[in-house]
């Protein structure tokens, strides 16, 4: 039996065309800079951003980590969201290895901050203070069923920054799925910002790697920053031939994991006992509630998961991300199983 996991778009398999360029890869040591394939990803990313320059990293954990170290001081604060993926899901790594302070915000339902409150955040020039230098964004926003940023939004954030002296980091793990659900160039969400990170992994595939975009000048720091938390890697091409793949033929598909969410929630919707609006369903993320006190969310994951349908539950909510090998028919398999639970359940 086929497990349908809709976990994470983490579990995705690198394609056949990825290992293939991963077998035939050209390597070199990338800590010199030798490495002619993880040069190529750099620079093609760095373009697809509309940044200068662009470094290789091995996880979104580490992209955000080395961005934070490098934008940051210690004792330097950051502007953030209460839900943001850096603030809750990273171990407290820039207060932890950083002395960065976080001070954050409520994200509003759409995943963004309110203009009025980060602008009332930054500090004012006082000895008893720390000083703010940054603002982090996080495009799709994980934990609001990840909704896209528009441009308008992050150009007027940007904007703000500036008339305040500060920078502004975009978290964009999955910035793709939020230009494709825009219909908009990937360029037009990063414009506006300093700094840009993104997942290889996730919808597009690839097997491991993250990338850091900004000025040359901040890139060649995040380079030094990269090396103290121990990412300097050899022959990294190896991986980095997949990110080229993932770069050149995994974006448009995206499309793809969006129209199945769509269906897998309008599916949902019509379950008693689940709560969910699909309107609000934007990409491969949909998060729903249990209206009634049993299953609990574990209990629901469990029963599912002997069925062969794996989700993740998030405190009482549970959440379903779609992706490269699921299709419209494992969908509605899920869905099937889905109903099934819930039925037992009474």
């Amino acid at each position: 039996m086929k497990v349908i996991d809709l976990r994470s778009d983490t579990v995705t398999l690198p394609t056949p065309a990825m290992r293939e360029a991963m077998y035939r890869a050209e390597v070199g040591d990338d800590v010199f800079g030798e490495d002619p394939t993880v040069n190529r990803l750099e620079a093609m990313a760095a373009e697809r951003m509309g940044k200068e320059a662009a470094l290789f990293v091995v996880s979104g954990t580490m992209a955000n980590l080395v961005s934070l170290l490098t934008h940051c001081g210690r004792g330097h604060e950051i502007i953030v969201g209460d839900l943001a993926h850096t603030f809750l899901y990273e171990q407290g790594g820039s207060a932890a290895l950083g002395g960065i302070h976080v001070h954050t915000l409520r994200n509003q339902p759409d995943g963004t901050l309110d203009l009025q409150e980060i602008e009332g955040a930054i500090r004012a020039d006082n000895i008893h203070f720390p000083r703010t230098r940054l603002i982090c964004l996080e495009n799709t926003h994980n934990r609001c069923g990840g909704v896209p940023l528009t441009p308008e939004y992050t150009d007027a954030v940007g904007d703000l920054a500036r008339r305040h002296g500060l920078a502004v980091y975009l978290d964009g793990a999955r910035i793709f799925n939020a230009a494709v659900a825009l219909g908009v160039d990937v360029r037009e969400l990063t414009r506006g910002v300093d700094t840009v990170s993104f997942c290889l992994s996730k919808g597009l595939c690839a097997p491991v790697g993250s990338l850091v975009c900004g000025t040359r000048d901040f890139i060649a720091e995040a380079r030094r920053n990269r090396k103290i938390v121990g990412g300097g890697m050899r022959q990294a091409g190896i991986i980095a031939a997949a990110g080229i793949v993932a770069l050149e033929q995994m974006v448009d598909r995206l499309a793809e994991d969006h129209e199945n969410a769509r269906r897998l929630a309008l599916g949902l919707a019509e379950i008693p006992g689940i709560s969910i609006d699909p309107a609000q369903v934007r990409t491969n993320i949909v998060i729903f509630d249990l209206v009634a006190e049993r299953p609990t969310s574990a209990e629901f994951a469990a029963r599912l998961s002997a069925d062969g349908v794996k989700v993740l539950a998030l405190g009482e909510r549970i959440r379903l991300v779609t992706h490269y090998g699921i299709d419209a028919a494992d969908i509605d398999k899920a869905l099937v199983a889905i109903r099934k639970v819930m039925q037992e359940a009474g």
